[in-house]
């Protein structure tokens, strides 16, 4: 085609296009409407589901930032007889946790009537090791925050090796059940 013929072309198309334009002007109005309206709903629910984010990060520790290093429930199913202690042994794979400041956690036991006590220890690549107890589990879901201050005998958290819940038979009175233990994280 040559300037002329497209020329012609694009000419025959727009004088065919503003005829039609007469009669698409109510569809566009309309149409503008309610683009209008769905916008301004947009606009309410982002600012109200803004402020509710805002305020739960605010006000509640779940809304800081978490590295979760098991999500799924964990299972302690402890029989003291012949063991004297049973574990669940996360490997952290020499994981840099010195941005961090605290541990986070969910456990609960299956026997109201038991007293137990749950042992949480670090490990570090220099095998520094740390323990804090959790004294009486009980049989509703508990969250636990522990800062990372309280483990005192780690001093470099930048290659941790291993982090353990453990079960002790001296920390329980029954000699077996179960502990769960879930979202298991690390929050800054």
């Amino acid at each position: 085609m040559n300037k002329k013929e497209i020329y012609e072309h694009l000419a025959s198309i727009y004088l065919d296009a503003s005829s039609k334009t007469s009669k698409k002007k109510n569809k566009t109005k309309r149409n503008k409407s309610i683009h209008a309206a769905a916008i301004t709903v947009i606009l309410m629910v982002s600012a109200i589901t803004g402020y509710v984010a805002h305020s739960y990060k605010k006000d509640s520790p779940q809304g800081q930032v978490a590295l979760f290093l098991f999500q799924d429930s964990a299972k302690i199913n402890f029989n003291f007889d012949p063991a004297k202690k049973e574990t669940f042994a996360l490997n952290l794979k020499k994981l840099n946790l010195a941005k961090y400041k605290s541990l986070g956690f969910s456990v609960r036991k299956t026997n109201s009537k038991d007293i137990l006590s749950l042992r949480v220890e670090f490990i570090n690549r220099f095998d520094e090791k740390s323990e804090i107890y959790i004294r009486d589990v009980t049989n509703k879901w508990i969250e636990h925050r522990i800062e990372f201050s309280r483990f005192a005998q780690i001093n470099d958290w930048s290659q941790m090796k291993a982090l353990n819940f453990t079960v002790e038979e001296w920390n329980a009175r029954e000699k077996s059940g179960i502990v769960y233990i879930d979202n298991i994280k690390v929050l800054k």
